[in-house]
């Protein structure tokens, strides 16, 4: 379990940098971890706010996140008005990912995401 949202990027970075993901699709990795988890600590209204990511690689194409978080209550894409200073996390997941989808679970959600690596 993860609380903040630094330490979930450096997570991240870590295992990209281990996997040798090339950099443009690393970084859009680490910021869809980034709104993701910016969104479960933010939204979540859980106590302690503490979430989970995943990242699983396939070895040759794409690298799938997960960002779990114990609320049942879905998030919902929307686009922002400009002056908005806020609420662009799941635009930009929808922008970088080859796909995305909201998953129920038992307990919460996950918010899951595909991004091709070649």
């Amino acid at each position: 379990m993860t609380r903040s949202v630094p330490e979930a990027r450096r997570g991240a970075r870590s295992v990209l940098t281990e996997w040798r993901i090339p950099t443009g699709a690393a970084e859009a990795i680490e910021l869809i971890v980034s709104e993701l988890s910016t969104n479960a600590v933010r939204h979540a209204r859980v106590p302690d706010r503490f979430f989970e990511v995943a990242l699983t690689y396939d070895g040759e194409k794409a690298v799938e996140i997960e960002v779990s978080d114990a609320s049942p209550r879905l998030p919902e894409l929307q686009v922002p008005p400009l002056e908005a200073e806020s609420g662009r996390g799941l635009p930009l997941v929808a922008a970088l990912a080859e796909s995305w989808e909201l998953r129920g679970r038992v307990i919460g959600k996950t918010v899951w995401a595909r991004v091709l690596t070649r």
